[in-house]
């Protein structure tokens, strides 16, 4: 899945006086509220770290509070997707008009109708609703399965992906990644 990526980070954080006595669980702290939000800084979603403490002595800043900064080496994993990049995503629910997913147990999704391609037909089956493609019978797209498909944009702010299926590498992983698909 594209979208992810490791960042090596040289950091600064940022640790008040209080928290002198237990200088590693305050970094900790900090770096954890970093985590599932978009940072402009690192023009992504942080999904995870590791840190690397660079030396020993920390410097103190002179000012109203004395705050003390602790420089750090710490390895990112960034969730950052982009305009055309190929995401995968597990569909919670399907309407007539869209397909809902979430990505990566987090971020979620929304694929409407015009941004589904015409080969897929919406058909209700068993009381739950599917799409269908027209040409494959085994292509189903339903609540559960995991799709591929292209960003079309992202709101940073809640973290909400809109989608296209009209590729042609766009659609159920597991119909792309069976035999069946490669032969034809």
């Amino acid at each position: 899945m594209e979208g992810l990526s490791k960042s090596d980070a040289n950091l600064i954080v940022y640790v008040h006086p209080s928290q002198s006595k237990n200088v590693d669980k305050a970094i900790l702290r900090e770096l954890s509220s970093l985590l599932f939000k978009y940072s402009q800084a690192f023009d992504g979603v942080v999904l995870a770290y590791s840190v690397d403490p660079q030396d020993k002595c920390a410097r103190i800043l002179s000012g109203v509070h004395p705050y003390f900064g602790v420089r750090l080496r710490a390895n990112l994993l960034i969730f950052s997707p982009k305009p055309n990049m190929l995401l995968e995503g597990k569909v919670v629910k399907i309407t007539r008009e869209s397909i809902h997913c979430i990505v990566l147990g987090f971020s979620s999704a929304i694929i409407t109708d015009e941004n589904i391609r015409n080969e897929l037909k919406y058909k209700a089956k068993h009381g739950e609703g599917v799409y269908v493609s027209r040409y494959h019978k085994r292509h189903v797209i339903k609540v559960g399965a995991v799709i591929r498909f292209e960003v079309k944009s992202l709101d940073e702010e809640i973290l909400h992906i809109s989608g296209s299926l009209i590729p042609a590498n766009a659609g159920s992983v597991h119909w792309l990644c069976s035999p069946v698909m490669k032969l034809g």
